[in-house]
């Protein structure tokens, strides 16, 4: 089977937790760790996830995070996830923001993404990054802010890959623009 992006799905589940355990290992998930992984490690956290019964119910309140009626922390909008997928292996999520706030247009922007450590270097990002514009589209987002730390060199070459514009550099953020069509 191929790689593809799919919405969150149980039948990862295994895969998925060895993911968030590479993740907590390079030490994400810490206090200071606003990323989405940082937060889906400390709630509900990886041991919580280890149960099917709470893996279903994160599942299913990540894919209901798409909803604009859905309830979400404050400060928080509305955002669609995809996983890539390698057959039953989880390798990595991006998520569209499906509009910004002032914290998003400055550090988060409209695009995130992630791939565990054991599948990095591989074009994953690019092809998730490259997929995901389309649905950004449909959702009115063009073009898309998509933003990395300025000392990530590998985040930045997936970016300007894709097309991404540098606008500017804040507080250790270069801030890109991506269009969407």
């Amino acid at each position: 089977m191929p790689l593809e992006l799919v919405r969150p799905t149980t039948a990862v589940h295994a895969s998925f937790l060895a993911a968030m355990a590479e993740f907590r290992d390079e030490g994400r998930g810490t206090p200071d760790d606003r990323s989405q992984i940082g937060r889906d490690l400390r709630d509900p956290g990886i041991g919580e996830l280890a149960d099917p019964g709470v893996f279903a119910a994160y599942v299913a309140r990540v894919n209901a995070d798409a909803l604009p009626e859905s309830p979400r922390p404050r400060g928080f909008v509305p955002s669609t996830t995809f996983w890539l997928v390698d057959g039953g292996e989880y390798l990595g999520r991006i998520q569209v923001r499906h509009r910004l706030t002032e914290w998003l247009r400055d550090v988060g922007g409209h695009i995130g993404y992630d791939v565990r450590e054991s599948a990095r270097r591989r074009g994953h990002a690019s092809l998730m990054l490259r997929q995901v514009l389309p649905h950004a589209r449909r959702l009115g987002v063009d073009p898309a802010l998509v933003t990395c730390d300025e000392d990530n060199i590998g985040s930045r070459k997936v970016i300007e890959s894709v097309g991404g514009v540098l606008e500017d550099v804040r507080d250790g953020k270069r801030r890109y623009w991506l269009p969407t069509a």
